[in-house]
């Protein structure tokens, strides 16, 4: 098994002297506090749907949920023991394996987070630009299949600086440890697996825009097909009226898993681009590496987690509705309404109202 290392200036066995836990705390907090709001309104929202099986969506945003409050909990503890003894995490135990530990635990739940959150993107794309092909193959079953073939390879990956392949390393001042970013002589395999998991993070990043611009184009050509078949609608059809109710509220709410799915990958590449762009930097400067840059890149790597459950608490239905009505109302073209008294059609529900 690879051992650690340490980044300069983190030699010693003590943390540095001003060391306080104060920040570390409330993130551990907010993280684990978030996460446990989003897993009670999680299942409280499917225990008002007990006659309807969860749909694939939901399914794998529970498991982003649960992923992120493991991941909280399997390394938050460490740092504030780490505070609480005022020793670094390569002194709290021989050998240096609760670096190792935590550096495998941070980089894991990184990626698999990642993971689900492209899989989430997928999902929606198939199901509005494949429908054939979903309603056939896929179902909430498959989100069963899916994240254990996402916690495997991601585990898998993440052993290799176990066995040799990169190098897990403790960083200033002490709390964190991670994947090794700078280049040292004879030892190139090390950065070549921080750029690997560079490289992975961002090809994740580019497929789940691909996919949200794709669901993005079927929604507009889904509405234009509405506003269509409305303005060709007969009066003497009512019974379309139920149709159209149903198709607007089925966009409604491809738009707000749209919403939901958009600004958690905003607020991923936010907190993961930092870290991709210093793995490209200290592989490709000869000159020596800024390791405060570093640092700051892995806390911006760490709020990922901190963050996703208060995004999905906050977006309840009410303020995605609102969300909704401003962009689509806003977007939508003016143009001649008919309106339900004239046509004697009961009132057709509004995509912006819905």
């Amino acid at each position: 098994m690879n051992g650690t290392g340490r980044a300069d200036g983190c030699a010693g066995e003590a943390l540095p002297a001003g060391a306080r836990p104060l920040v570390s705390a409330l993130m551990f907090s907010a993280g684990l506090l978030g996460n446990l709001l989003a897993l009670a309104l999680l299942l409280r929202g499917r225990r008002g749907a007990r006659q309807r099986p969860p749909a694939l969506f939901h399914v794998l945003v529970l498991a982003l949920v649960v992923t992120d409050l493991l991941g909280t909990c399997s390394v938050s503890p460490l740092v504030l023991a780490s505070y609480h003894r005022n020793l670094t995490l390569t002194s709290l135990a021989r050998g240096g394996h609760i670096c190792l530990y935590f550096g495998f635990a941070m980089s894991f739940f990184g990626l698999a987070t990642m993971l689900i959150l492209f899989t989430m993107a997928l999902e929606r794309c198939l199901a509005l630009g494949r429908p054939y092909f979903y309603e056939r193959f896929l179902s909430p079953r498959t989100g069963l299949v899916a994240l254990p073939a996402i916690y495997t390879f991601s585990a898998a990956l993440c052993s290799l600086p176990l066995l040799g392949f990169g190098r897990y390393v403790q960083y200033c001042p002490g709390t964190w440890c991670f994947i090794q970013m700078h280049l040292e002589p004879h030892r190139g395999l090390d950065v070549a697996f921080s750029l690997l998991y560079a490289t992975l993070l961002l090809l994740l990043i580019v497929a789940v825009l691909l996919c949200n611009l794709s669901v993005m184009a079927n929604l507009a050509r889904m509405h234009r097909r509405g506003q269509r078949s409305r303005r060709v609608a007969a009066p003497e059809q009512p019974r379309g009226a139920a149709g159209c109710g149903r198709r607007m509220f089925s966009m409604a709410e491809e738009i707000d898993h749209l919403l939901l799915l958009s600004i958690m990958t905003i607020t991923f590449v936010i907190c993961s681009l930092p870290f991709t762009i210093r793995a490209y930097v200290n592989k490709l400067s000869e000159a020596e590496g800024d390791h405060g840059w570093d640092l700051l890149a892995l806390r911006f790597l760490s709020i990922n987690p901190i963050v996703d459950p208060w995004v999905f608490a906050i977006l309840r239905p009410p303020v995605l509705r609102l969300m909704r009505s401003v962009l689509c109302c806003q977007l939508s073209p003016a143009g001649p309404a008919v309106s339900s008294a004239a046509t004697k059609l009961p009132a057709r529900p509004h995509l912006c109202g819905q």
